[in-house]
């Protein structure tokens, strides 16, 4: 078996605590589903402030380059940033997100397929709900904004985390999942989604 075929692609998603007390479980996974990925491995967990936290800086790069795209942000739109230090401004959302990731129950899955860590992206949505387009989940689903998250000086609620590339994923999904927790198993769905169908049907 080819292991680089782009059908062994894995990707993390996280449906965040107000996915889950929104009753969006079943919705969420039913969109990824029908688009042809395959759930590989599914666990619920309160994480701790510990997990999180180094979820989000597993990249050693994380604070610098969101601090960075977050300032530009706020002078975007005209206004002032908190602050023009982009590791202090990631502190303030690191703070942020560790109180909402660990709020309640979360669940963490691997999704297998072609493309599996693009496609989920752009099934998901953008980051913020507001500008995210129709048909995604965030577009769909929620209604919360930057504005209001500044406001309420709280993390964004946007449902779901995904992974923003296949190289971020299996850096993710190694911290959430040991190899033992994580199925091989053939989906019948795959044989029409990846054979390749040589001839007319008889």
């Amino acid at each position: 078996m080819n292991k680089t075929h782009p059908k062994h692609e894995q990707t993390l998603v996280i449906i965040k605590p107000d996915g889950i007390q929104r009753s969006l479980i079943g919705e969420i996974i039913g969109r990824y589903e029908s688009v042809g990925l395959k759930l590989v491995a599914m666990k619920m967990m309160v994480p701790s402030a510990d997990l999180i936290e180094k979820h989000y800086t597993l990249d050693p790069d994380w604070r610098r380059v969101t601090g960075e795209k977050t300032i530009k942000g706020y002078k975007d739109k005209g206004l002032v940033p908190p602050t023009e230090d982009p590791l202090e401004v990631t502190g303030i959302l690191l703070g942020r997100l560790v109180t909402y990731m660990t709020s309640g129950p979360v669940i963490a899955m691997v999704w297998e397929g072609a493309h599996a860590a693009a496609i989920v992206r752009k099934l998901t949505g953008g980051t913020e709900p507001l500008t995210s387009d129709v048909g995604t989940i965030r577009g769909d689903f929620v209604l919360d904004s930057y504005a209001m998250t500044d406001e309420d000086k709280r993390s964004v609620r946007n449902l779901v985390h995904a992974s923003g590339s296949a190289q971020e994923a299996q850096n993710e999904i190694k911290h959430w999942f040991s190899k033992e927790e994580i199925m091989k198993y053939t989906h019948i769905q795959e044989k029409i989604l990846y054979d390749k169908l040589d001839g007319a049907a008889e």
